[in-house]
């Protein structure tokens, strides 16, 4: 703060700032001016440096009358004291600073804020719905983009016709139990009847454009409670037949052991000429030196 006198007679030495738009708004790749402008000085060469502030960073736009960083392609001053920017991007949203330092003048410092904002159109929404589900059942739809700048607002269609976000102030959509939120895109339907059937695509939209995604089909179909009880029974009943005819094969003998066939095992019989004894360790058994081939 400073405190300056004037007395009668006098006139007040200080240099001051001003600006035509503290609050630019522009499209991502275009250019945009931040005013500065140089109310009143007697310093014939002020000193003029610009920052930008985002994120709690602060760094340096134009300095020592030259541009930095990636600015010192797409920027300049104009009118001694006015910063253009070309080709904007996203991250050049912040707060910009014109500082201008007039040694000569009485208040030697002043400085203007100019806060920028670039707008950014949303991207293809990325949009999820059910191919089909059955009458009376829950079904949930969603729509989202996060490349937008503003945040995208976002409404659903069912072919081509947009559904209201009030049931009730639509005679068409009275049938329908839904929900729509247009912040987060997500769209439920609570019981889903026939005539929810059809083709539904969403529509991202902030201040800078819009974008959508392809339709997808949903199909509402009816739940065949009889046919489902048909086929438990159909399947109980193959089970009772492949059990009885298993009993009936057991019963049969169809399943019988080898020894109920007749058929018995025999020991091999012992080769001509060659006689066996036994040693005192079980299971061992050698040839008799009469061996003969």
């Amino acid at each position: 703060y400073y405190l300056l006198f004037v007395f009668p007679g006098c006139r007040l030495l200080a240099v001051e700032l001003t600006s035509s738009n503290t609050k630019p708004v522009v499209q991502e790749f275009q250019s945009v001016e931040l005013s500065c402008i140089i109310k009143s000085t007697v310093t014939p060469d002020p000193r003029i440096e610009w920052k930008k502030i985002r994120d709690g960073e602060t760094s340096y736009v134009f300095f020592d009358n030259k541009m930095q960083g990636d600015f010192a392609t797409r920027a300049e001053i104009l009118s001694r004291t006015s910063l253009v920017i070309k080709n904007t991007t996203r991250m050049d949203t912040a707060t910009y600073r014109c500082e201008v330092a007039a040694p000569s003048d009485t208040k030697t410092i002043d400085e203007i804020n100019i806060q920028l904002t670039v707008q950014v159109k949303p991207m293809t929404p990325r949009c999820t719905v059910p191919k089909a589900v059955p009458v009376g059942k829950t079904a949930s739809l969603h729509c989202h983009e996060n490349e937008g700048y503003p945040k995208s607002t976002y409404s659903w269609y069912r072919n081509s016709e947009p559904l209201s976000p009030d049931t009730k102030s639509n005679a068409k959509f009275q049938n329908s139990s839904y929900t729509l939120n247009p912040t987060t895109g997500t769209l439920v339907f609570h019981a889903v009847h026939k005539g929810d059937t059809g083709r539904y695509s969403c529509i991202a939209t902030n201040d800078a454009g819009f974008a959508k995604c392809e339709e997808q089909e949903m199909e509402v179909y009816d739940l065949n409670i009889g046919g489902i009880i048909g086929g438990v029974l159909v399947v109980l009943a193959v089970l009772v037949l492949i059990t009885l005819g298993i009993c009936c094969a057991y019963r049969r003998g169809y399943f019988a052991n080898s020894k109920e066939s007749g058929e018995s095992y025999k020991t091999p019989a012992k080769p001509d000429g060659v006689n066996y004894i036994r040693t005192d360790d079980e299971g061992d058994f050698r040839h008799k030196s009469s061996f003969v081939i």
